[in-house]
């Protein structure tokens, strides 16, 4: 038996197959990506919260003066269990925001209501009130 000895050349790696898989796995993450965005996520309940923190109590035990604004099921705006129009909510909660520079705005909600209706209201008060509104949910 006679040998050749050793040769000197490199194995060649062959990398049609691995750019195979590899846009294959890329093709999948495409087309995955593409479906669960384009999902909308409507009426859903949202979370009920245990032990949670009142918002109307500060850090140092004092309580924080808070104006209640409600949403009812039927998409009204409520201020002492009375529906008010919008244009009312802004000056009532503007005149409150300056009465009481560290009160708290909070919006109790229906928990019946939709993301998008409880949204628009949170984004009313959010543009009057900046970073004091609070988001309660209840059950009527």
């Amino acid at each position: 038996m006679k040998f050749n000895g050793p040769q000197n050349q490199l194995p060649e790696v062959d990398l049609v197959p691995m750019m195979d898989v590899l846009m294959s796995v890329l093709t999948f993450f495409i087309i995955i990506s593409m479906t669960l965005t384009g999902q909308q996520v409507m009426n859903i309940a949202p979370p009920e919260a245990e032990g949670g923190r009142n918002p109307a109590v500060s850090d140092s035990g004092k309580k924080v003066p808070t104006l209640i604004v409600g949403l009812n099921a039927q998409r009204q705006i409520v201020m002492n269990n009375v529906p008010v129009p919008e244009a009312q909510v802004i000056t009532s909660v503007q005149d409150f925001l300056v009465k009481n520079p560290t009160g708290i705005v909070i919006l109790k909600a229906d928990k019946s209501l939709t993301y998008n209706d409880v949204a628009n209201v949170l984004e009313l008060l959010r543009d009057i009130g900046g970073d004091r509104i609070s988001l309660s949910v209840s059950s009527s």
